[in-house]
C-alpha cells in the first residue's frame, strides 16, 4: 500500500516540478492545433487539410511501404551527406592548419567560394551534370554542408591551447598519442558543433535537392503531391522532417554529446 502511495507522490512531485515554460509550450501546441482544425473546417481540403488527415498521412510515411521507402531514402541521404561533409570539411581545415602554404588557398579561396555559392545553384548544376538519383542529391548536400563543417573545425583548431600541446609533447615523443589523447578531446566540442549544424541544415536543403533531381525521397513525394494538389501529403512530409530532425537530435546527437562530455 505504501509503495503505491510513494509512486503516486513521486509522480505528483514530478508534475509539480515541471518548468512552466514547458507547460506553456504544450498549451501553445494545443492552441495551434485547435486553430488549425477550426480553420480547416471552413476551407476545402486542397487549401488546408485538417490535422487528423495530415496526422494519418504522417503515420503512413512511417508505416506504409509505399511511403516509407521515400522516408528512408531521405534519411539515409541526410546521414551520409553529414558524415561526408564533416570528413571533407575537417580534412580541409586540418590541411590548412598543418601546411600554412595551403591556408591561403583553403581559407582564402575555397571556403569563401563554397560559403557564398547559392544552394539552388548546386541543385541546378547537379540536375544538369548527373542522372537523377542518390549521387546527385548527396553531391548537392555535401557541397552546401562542407563550408559549415570547415569553419567550425578551423575555429576549434585555432582555439586549441598551444601550451597544452607543448606540455603533452614533453611527456611523450609520439605525435600520434598527443593528437589522440590531447588534441582530439580539445577539438571534440567543435566537431560536435559542426555535426549539429550540418545535421540541421541538411534537412533544410534535402527537399530542395530532391525537388530538382530525384525519383525518391520526401522532396520527390512533395513534388508529386503538388501536381495533384495533395496538400495533405505536402504538410505530412514537412512534419515528417521535423519529427526526423528531433529524433536524430534526441537519439543520436545528444547521446554522442553525453558520451564525449560535450556540453
Amino acid at each position: 500500500m505504501s509503495s503505491a502511495s510513494d509512486t503516486g507522490s513521486t509522480l505528483s512531485q514530478g508534475l509539480t516540478r515541471r518548468p512552466w515554460s514547458l507547460w506553456l509550450a504544450d498549451a501553445l501546441v494545443v492552441l495551434a492545433i485547435a486553430v488549425w482544425s477550426a480553420s480547416a473546417a471552413q476551407l476545402p481540403e486542397f487549401v488546408l487539410p485538417g490535422p487528423t488527415a495530415v496526422g494519418l498521412r504522417l503515420l503512413d510515411l512511417f508505416t506504409d511501404a509505399e511511403f516509407f521507402i521515400h522516408t528512408v531514402a531521405s534519411t539515409l541521404r541526410v546521414i551520409g551527406s553529414v558524415v561526408l561533409a564533416l570528413v571533407i570539411g575537417a580534412t580541409l581545415a586540418l590541411m590548412a592548419r598543418a601546411w600554412p602554404l595551403l591556408d591561403g588557398i583553403i581559407s582564402g579561396l575555397i571556403q569563401p567560394f563554397l560559403s557564398a555559392f547559392p544552394s539552388i545553384g548546386w541543385a541546378i548544376l547537379a540536375a544538369i551534370w548527373f542522372t537523377p538519383g542518390h549521387f546527385s542529391i548527396v553531391f548537392v548536400q555535401v557541397a552546401i554542408l562542407v563550408p559549415f563543417c570547415m569553419i567550425n573545425v578551423a575555429e576549434g583548431l585555432r582555439q586549441i591551447d598551444r601550451e597544452v600541446l607543448e606540455m603533452a609533447n614533453s611527456f611523450t615523443r609520439s605525435r600520434k598519442r598527443v593528437i589522440v589523447l590531447v588534441g582530439l578531446p580539445l577539438l571534440l566540442p567543435y566537431l560536435m558543433g559542426a555535426l549539429r549544424i550540418a545535421y540541421g541544415v541538411a534537412w533544410k536543403i534535402a527537399l530542395v535537392a530532391e525537388l530538382l533531381g530525384s525519383t525518391s525521397g520526401l522532396g520527390f513525394l512533395m513534388l508529386r503531391a503538388q501536381g495533384s494538389a495533395d496538400l495533405t501529403t505536402v504538410l505530412a512530409a514537412c512534419l515528417a522532417i521535423v519529427a526526423l530532425f528531433f529524433a536524430g537530435e534526441r537519439l543520436l546527437l545528444d547521446p554522442l554529446a553525453r558520451r564525449f562530455s560535450v556540453r
